[in-house]
């Protein structure tokens, strides 16, 4: 059975303090909801202050990029290695932000995937459509295409060590909602085209929900068979809704 993985995003979020209360607040509601996998992926500059007051929790965590390269002449670069000495496990690949404002390509994404997995972490590849894409009933060949680059760099069994996050682009921060069912429609799509080429890969791989997901939402989310979890923004920012959503995962 695939465990529930609940991760916050803070995207471009933060202060020392915030890193004292917010993960403080949270140490609770995911001790009490031990059998869900809970992660936290601040700014880079406080990677130090999280892995500090995370010494004494079950909370994982993550970060929000990485650069493909170990070391070198890189200005404002993160190097995947340099994650290791600050107890990361997950890193995001792929933001539909890092896409749609930097212009990263499928192929850099799944360089860094594969340079994510280099270094011994766990890749979080976020895949996703826009609006337009999703209007035009492109969302399966999107989805498709954006998995077949790590495949086609990688191989099918590298995505046995990732988590993939499934973030229709047109439904983050835009007041859209993606309802339950066409999420779960888009999760199964997502486990039929890996399972044609590997079924053990597609039955075990967790894939999360991206979606503006929140307190009041993720039960309805998390009951659907092929939502493993969520990749939360906004909400992962307030203790109580994202302490809501560890216990729908629960």
């Amino acid at each position: 059975m695939r465990q529930p993985l609940v991760m916050g995003n803070w995207k471009l979020n933060g202060s020392k303090t915030m890193v004292h209360e917010l993960i403080t607040a949270l140490k609770a509601p995911a001790e009490a909801a031990s059998r869900v996998a809970v992660a936290v992926c601040p700014p880079v500059l406080f990677l130090g202050e999280a892995q500090q007051v995370l010494a004494d929790s079950s909370i994982q965590l993550g970060a929000q990029d990485a650069d493909i390269h170990t070391q070198g002449a890189f200005t404002g670069e993160n190097s995947p290695a340099m994650y290791q000495e600050f107890d990361v496990c997950y890193v995001l690949v792929g933001h539909s932000e890092r896409r749609t404002l930097h212009g990263e390509t499928d192929a850099q994404v799944a360089a860094k995937f594969a340079a994510v997995q280099d270094a011994g972490l766990i890749p979080v590849l976020c895949i996703g459509e826009t609006l337009e894409q999703f209007e035009a009933e492109q969302t399966r060949a999107v989805v498709e295409r954006q998995l077949q680059a790590i495949i086609s760099h990688s191989g099918v069994q590298a995505l046995a060590n990732a988590v993939i996050a499934y973030e229709p682009v047109w439904a983050i921060g835009t007041g859209k909602t993606a309802t339950p069912e066409i999420a779960q429609q888009v999760h199964a799509d997502i486990r039929a085209f890996l399972a044609r080429q590997d079924d053990n890969v597609a039955a075990a791989v967790q894939i999360l929900y991206g979606g503006s997901v929140k307190g009041a939402s993720a039960a309805g989310l998390f009951a659907m068979p092929d939502i493993d979890g969520a990749l939360v923004g906004g909400a992962a920012l307030q203790a109580d809704e994202f302490a809501a959503i560890i216990t729908a995962a629960a």
